[in-house]
């Protein structure tokens, strides 16, 4: 009996010695199994697109360089991501979704053209080009402004999508000096120009929001201040620090209390940076800066 009874206490410090590792051999062997099945049975076998019209499916496809036979959980999305809307400059946001067994959808929404940055002013060009020899070192040759030499499209939020075409009619934006514009990146201005970028976006957003994008056809950035012409009726006058949101509102409340006032063709001057807003009627259009 004593005989008997070490050996049964010895098998049991030896199941409780290696029992840990039984378990951890275990699970590992779920994990390889798992592996090794979604390697072998879940392969890419249709791509499907939603949400396109300017590109057609096949376009998408190809940019996002997803083939038939890719293992459907080792695909990189980021990089997918990256490769549609550097390919194809109009895809704005866009999502990856797996559906098992063996399909890939992708969900893309299509950025419109907005706005259309004009050639910059050549004297502008040429005095950035000048400060750039400036802060050049001694013996030092300056780096080249390679500035945009056509007006360039872009969408709401500044990314470039195509050279505008002679007939766009898109908001025409001046006082901006695009550097190397390329179709799918963002649009890129000297440091000195940059409060006047995020302005521009800040009001092209704005816009959008109010649904009233069509109705403005030109924007000037100042250094200060924008204006812009709205409805080929009024002129407006923004800070570039100015709340955009709220500014449109303003505008579309003047608007429509001097059209109540004088009529259907009535056209003026706002200044909304002034408090309160200051109206002028035609015969004073004019906004001194």
């Amino acid at each position: 009996m004593p005989r008997h009874s070490q050996r049964s206490r010895t098998r049991r410090r030896n199941r409780g010695r290696f029992g840990p590792l039984f378990k951890l051999l275990c699970v590992l062997t779920v994990v390889v199994a798992l592996t090794v099945g979604a390697t072998v049975f879940f392969r890419v076998e249709v791509v499907t697109v939603t949400g396109n019209q300017r590109y057609t499916q096949e376009e998408i496809v190809a940019a996002s360089g997803i083939e038939v036979g890719d293992n459907l959980y080792s695909l990189n999305k980021v990089r997918i991501n990256q490769n549609i809307r550097t390919t194809l400059p109009y895809i704005g946001d866009l999502t990856i979704n797996r559906s098992l067994p063996s399909t890939i959808v992708i969900t893309v929404t299509e950025w419109e053209a907005v706005a259309q940055i004009a050639v910059p002013d050549p004297e502008r060009v040429a005095a950035l080009q000048q400060e750039l020899a400036q802060q050049a070192g001694e013996g030092e040759e300056a780096p080249v402004l390679a500035a945009a030499q056509e007006p360039w499209l872009i969408s709401m939020k500044g990314k470039l999508l195509e050279p505008a075409a002679p007939d766009s009619a898109a908001i025409t934006v001046t006082g901006l000096t695009p550097l190397a514009p390329q179709a799918g990146s963002m649009l890129e201005v000297p440091e000195e120009e940059q409060t006047r970028l995020e302005a521009l976006t800040a009001l092209l957003e704005a816009l959008g929001g109010a649904g009233i994008q069509s109705q403005v056809s030109s924007v000037q950035l100042e250094s200060t201040y924008l204006s812009l012409r709205y409805a080929e009726r009024f002129d407006v006058k923004m800070e570039l620090n100015a709340d955009f949101a709220y500014n449109v509102r303003l505008m579309q409340s003047i608007r429509k209390e001097m059209e109540a006032k004088d009529g259907e063709d009535a056209a003026g001057a706002m200044d909304l940076t002034r408090s309160p807003a200051v109206y002028s009627p035609a015969q004073n259009q004019q906004i001194s800066p």
